[in-house]
């Protein structure tokens, strides 16, 4: 699962049956996560994987990432929150091309349907 946050952008895994990989590409969105989390996590790194940053939880841990994650939803336009925020301003272009890329495929299946 891919979560594109206000605090960062993270890559979610269940590796076994109550054991999930939280990954970040940028360490500081790990730390923001465990800061709003108040979790006591140790950040892992990978130095050569994909996603090198990453924290273990179990499935509680796993919700309640999501939990406050969405209790943390506090703007109306997910690109403009990106824009404001110092240290995740540098992922807004990504955030449009990914935006755009969606829209593009949004278009192409309505397309398809009104034939």
């Amino acid at each position: 699962m891919w979560l594109a946050t206000q605090h960062g952008f993270y890559s979610i895994v269940q590796k076994d049956a109550d054991l999930y990989f939280v990954r970040a590409r940028i360490r500081q969105d790990l730390e923001n996560l465990l800061e709003i989390l108040d979790f006591d996590a140790e950040i892992l790194v990978w130095p050569t994987a994909d996603y090198r940053y990453r924290i273990q939880v179990d499935f509680e841990g796993f919700l309640e990432i999501m939990v406050q994650l969405a209790g943390q939803l506090e703007y109306s336009n997910f690109k403009g929150r990106i824009g404001e925020l110092q240290d995740q301003a540098n992922k807004l272009g990504a955030y449009h091309r990914i935006w755009g890329l969606m829209a593009g495929l949004q278009d192409k299946a309505d397309h398809v349907t009104e034939q």
